[in-house]
C-alpha cells in the first residue's frame, strides 16, 4: 500500500496545518572561527543566546578537578556524522583537540552560549 491513502486509494485530509509553535526551525551548526552569537525569541517571549561559532572552550580535568578556559585547535573525530568534522562543526560528543590536550564536548552548543569538554586521557 501505498503511504498517505486508504485501503481504497482515497487520500487522507490534514485536519489543519501546523502552527508556527510546531513547526521545525533551522538547525544551527556551531563551527570552529572567531565567536559569533545570537539572541532568539522562544515560547512565552523569553530570549534564548545560542552560539553560532566559537574558538574557546570550558575544559574540565577529571584529575585536578579543575575547569580552564582553552581554545580549540581542531575537530579530530564526530561519532554521529563523520562529515562534520571536514567542516569543523562543533556538536555533543565531538572529540576536539585543545592546548591541553583531547577533550570530548558533553553539551550542546547549539542550544547554549557555551562549549563545556572534558578531558580525554
Amino acid at each position: 500500500m501505498k503511504t498517505g491513502k486508504k485501503f481504497t486509494g482515497a487520500r487522507y485530509k490534514k485536519s489543519r496545518k501546523k502552527k508556527l509553535s510546531e513547526r521545525k526551525g533551522h538547525v544551527r551548526q556551531v563551527t570552529l572561527g572567531k565567536e559569533k552569537k545570537k539572541k532568539i525569541k522562544t515560547t512565552g517571549g523569553k530570549l534564548k543566546t545560542v552560539l553560532l561559532r566559537s574558538e574557546k572552550v570550558n575544559v574540565l580535568d577529571p584529575k585536578t578537578k579543575k575547569c580552564k578556559v582553552v581554545k580549540i585547535k581542531n575537530v579530530l573525530e564526530v561519532p554521529s556524522n563523520s562529515f562534520l568534522v571536514r567542516r569543523n562543526v562543533l556538536v555533543k560528543n565531538a572529540l576536539i583537540e585543545t592546548e591541553l590536550g583531547k577533550a570530548r564536548i558533553t553539551n550542546r552548543p547549539s542550544q547554549e552560549a557555551s562549549i563545556q569538554a572534558i578531558l580525554v586521557a
